[in-house]
């Protein structure tokens, strides 16, 4: 894993480019003739309500997938429900490559990818006890520096290296003490990162009330999937962070999260974490606020769960005015249908909150395709084609 930096790229140069997609149009058509490709189109056969010949850590025992609609599992976006829609034979899984040596002479072949600024960093320095596919993911970084200190800054991320502990741990962070300039992958002395326990989802929060960092994570310590995480004051020791929970429940999705840090602000300190909860209609979206520095939080319903309203970013006002905003989607009934923008906001730091529609509303990602076309769980009226949402690893 890399932060990303800007200058020119290989891709700009014709000549690299046209190399480029002359050697893999090469690499592709030897695969499909060697039937790589063709064997990962087939589509699966309809699963629901039955089991494949291997058991996924993230799947809970005896799961029953035909509730997955039921509990709102495909409109979820973690590493929980991609393994559930997997497991169940919904939604395509990742694969390791076929070939090592393969994977090394495409690194080596393909030039950097588009940078922006100066030299790439390496977020990962210290490696994982596991070697190899399934546990090679980190993805989703969410990063947040010290405004006291700009040279400190904390990277947090999903990290598949603890996919196979008991209790699970998918979740990482890397530190930096410099500016960015190098980074340190949290490690304890097994191998493994500080925030056992957690299913990924990562938030990253730092409050200058306190001193005091906070990573938020789909938390299994608080409720089967629930939201919780760790602090430190001291971010670049691996030991020192603690667990606490913001809410203990079975089916939170989509968290997000900010801090006032303004001191002139009449609600400066106050933490909010917001998400959608599977637990409530078909997705409630929920607002949770800590005035006393984490210890407690309270809640704050936002809707009904019905038209389904998708968490998207909390954020806030910068100036010290307090007020909080939460940036969401409609998405009316999922499929083809229209979605819309909508904002929320708060003046009395999350007790309530006003709505207003962002734009008109806009077309639903995909195409409709013919009925007739072989799928598993064909609907009636055709496939519904889009955008995947899923976690694949």
């Amino acid at each position: 894993m890399k932060r990303k930096s800007a200058s020119q790229s290989a891709f700009f140069n014709s000549r690299v480019l046209f190399g480029v997609l002359i050697v893999l149009a090469g690499v592709s058509l030897a695969l499909v003739a060697s039937g790589i490709f063709s064997a990962q189109a087939q589509p699966k056969s309809n699963l629901a309500g039955k089991y494949l010949n291997y058991m996924d850590p993230l799947v809970p025992a005896g799961f029953d997938c035909s509730k997955i609609h039921e509990l709102g599992i495909d409109r979820q976006e973690n590493f929980r429900a991609g393994a559930i829609m997997i497991f169940c034979g919904l939604a395509e899984g990742g694969w390791a490559t076929p070939s090592q040596s393969f994977s090394r002479f495409m690194q080596q072949m393909l030039p950097e990818p588009l940078t922006y600024g100066g030299t790439d960093v390496d977020l990962i320095n210290n490696p994982s006890p596991e070697i190899g596919y399934p546990h090679v993911t980190q993805s989703e970084t969410f990063s947040t520096a010290n405004p006291d200190n700009p040279l400190q800054i904390v990277v947090a991320y999903n990290d598949s290296r603890g996919r196979n502990l008991s209790p699970i741990n998918i979740s990482g962070a890397s530190v930096s003490t410099d500016g960015g300039t190098t980074f340190t992958r949290l490690t304890q002395a097994g191998g493994q990162s500080p925030f056992g326990n957690t299913l990924g989802d990562p938030v990253i929060l730092y409050s200058r009330h306190s001193s005091t960092w906070y990573t938020v994570w789909l938390d299994s310590g608080c409720g089967a999937q629930g939201l919780g995480g760790y602090k430190s004051t001291t971010p670049w020791d691996p030991n020192s962070w603690t667990h606490y929970c913001v809410y203990s429940e079975s089916s939170a999705d989509r968290e997000s999260g900010w801090v006032d840090n303004n001191s002139s602000s009449p609600h400066y300190g106050n933490l909010y974490v917001s998400w959608n909860d599977f637990a409530v209609g078909s997705g409630a979206l929920f607002v949770r606020v800590s005035t006393d520095d984490g210890a407690t939080w309270t809640p704050h319903q936002l809707t009904s769960g019905s038209p389904f309203i998708r968490d998207v970013q909390i954020t806030g006002d910068l100036q010290g005015s307090g007020r909080v905003y939460v940036a969401t989607m409609n998405e009316g009934g999922g499929g083809l249908t229209t979605r819309q923008n909508v904002m929320y906001r708060s003046t009395n730091g999350g007790v309530s909150w006003t709505s207003v529609n962002v734009g008109p509303a806009l077309q639903g990602p995909g195409v409709q395709l013919p009925a007739t076309l072989p799928w598993p769980s064909r609907p009636s009226g055709g496939i519904w084609v889009g955008a995947s949402r899923l976690p694949t690893a």
